[in-house]
């Protein structure tokens, strides 16, 4: 679509709505940004803003183009007002997909998104090859197309919000690591969400690449398909958690050879080592993954104090998340858990607390529901924040055992989002002091 002398009416005055709205100006449009907040700042005069936006105020503007941000349900009746006068309508995704000309590495899944997006990235750069992670991580991709070069390969996080949207996104690769339940608030139903991500594989041909955990019940992809898994040895691509085999041949050690621990990061390494053979150029594996520092706030061991390690676990904002968290702790747990009503339900979590917590302490929305169904497993405490919900949880940790903070659902009851509720747990256990130095 040419877009000079074209409206375009960007919904979201976040990073991806800033980086859309730059791109839009570049390709010759007037850009109309519209936001609910009761200000909107960051943007220069050539784009006009539209603070306090609401659904009244959407049925009366008329556009070419809406790009909608990741952030804003799309299936709102902001979204729905906004839509009634456009002549086409996408995502930030969808949008500035159009303008990238290299290879696209798309990777989703309710889980390990990040984690196995910047491997790639790094494992492509270590390499000599150009990459840039995007998307739901890293920068919007719509600052990436506007960079000069452009990347050879984008490792792009595809979050269900940004699929919804799509159009023609077409990845070569396309990375589907795990589905479970998530965003209740957000979907109708789990069907909803399950065809939103999976809408990854819409546009692939048998030219492309589609590259799956073993065992996810998906329909079979148009792309050739390999698989991974921690469960079935005959898979391509099999880690018991401590190896990694290819074809049969173990090619790497995650125990010598990286900082990286546990089969859900077993699961991350495979998935990007395959999506990276997939563009066909030599890799230095050993080296950047003997580099690899994984992101924070995902099972990052914080100190160790009194003989307990306190693990931040912040990313973990569903239930699937939380359950490979505690799944690979091989010391016993204390669990600081809770948050954010999402309409989860945690039952389904009580055999694997027996097996491997000795208490749990819950915060936050949903403390007491929380705490009505873990106390089913273990001794379970309510705190009224997180700074009590970690006193009480070292009171009931015992030398060798862990702390793993692993909420299990989102954020926003308390904090801006995960990053600023893991660095809220970080600094408040560096501030914990040892037996000799307490009052």
């Amino acid at each position: 679509m040419t877009l000079s002398g074209k409206i375009v009416v960007v919904l979201g005055a976040g990073r991806s709505g800033r980086a859309a709205a730059a791109l839009a100006l570049r390709e010759g449009a007037q850009v109309h940004v519209y936001d609910e907040a009761a200000s909107i700042e960051g943007f220069g005069p050539e784009v006009q803003t539209f603070p306090g936006a609401n659904p009244e105020i959407g049925a009366t503007v008329a556009s070419d183009l809406l790009i909608v941000s990741p952030g804003i349900d799309t299936y709102g009746p902001l979204v729905k007002a906004f839509s009634q006068n456009t002549q086409s309508m996408v995502g930030e995704t969808e949008f500035s997909w159009h303008y990238y000309r290299g290879f696209t590495i798309a990777i989703t899944g309710t889980n390990g998104k990040t984690t196995t997006t910047d491997l790639v990235s790094h494992i492509l750069n270590t390499s000599g090859i150009s990459c840039v992670p995007c998307g739901n991580y890293g920068k919007p991709l719509s600052e990436v197309v506007m960079e000069s070069p452009m990347p050879e390969v984008i490792a792009l996080e595809a979050s269900s919000f940004q699929l919804e949207t799509i159009v023609h996104f077409k990845p070569q690769v396309a990375v589907w690591l795990n589905f479970a339940e998530d965003h209740m608030d957000r979907y109708p139903d789990l069907e909803t969400y399950r065809q939103a991500k999976l809408r990854i594989f819409e546009n692939q041909s048998e030219t492309d690449w589609a590259i799956v955990r073993d065992g996810e019940p998906i329909p079979r992809p148009r792309a050739p398909m390999t698989t991974f898994s921690t469960e079935n040895s005959e898979c391509e691509w099999f880690s018991d958690g401590i190896t990694i085999h290819h074809r049969g041949q173990m090619v790497f050690h995650l125990e010598n050879g990286s900082s990286l621990r546990g089969k859900h990061n077993a699961e991350n390494v495979m998935a990007a080592w395959a999506a990276c053979l997939a563009v066909g150029r030599p890799l230095s594996i050993h080296e950047a993954l003997a580099q690899y520092t994984p992101p924070p706030h995902r099972c990052e061991l914080v100190r160790c104090l009194d003989g307990v390690e306190y693990l931040n676990d912040s990313k973990a904002t569903n239930l699937h998340a939380l359950e490979s968290a505690l799944r690979s702790q091989t010391r016993p747990v204390v669990l600081i858990a809770g948050g954010k009503e999402k309409g989860l339900q945690y039952d389904g979590i009580v055999p694997l607390l027996q097996q491997k917590a000795l208490a749990a302490v819950t915060f936050g929305q949903i403390a007491q529901p929380l705490a009505a169904v873990l106390s089913q497993a273990v001794d379970t405490r309510v705190a009224s924040s997180l700074e009590e919900a970690i006193a009480t949880a070292r009171d009931l940790a015992p030398p060798g055992s862990t702390v793993l903070f692993s909420p299990g659902t989102s954020s926003f009851d308390m904090f801006r989002g995960y990053e600023h509720r893991g660095d809220t747990f970080r600094t408040l256990v560096h501030q914990l002091l040892s037996p000799s130095h307490r009052l």
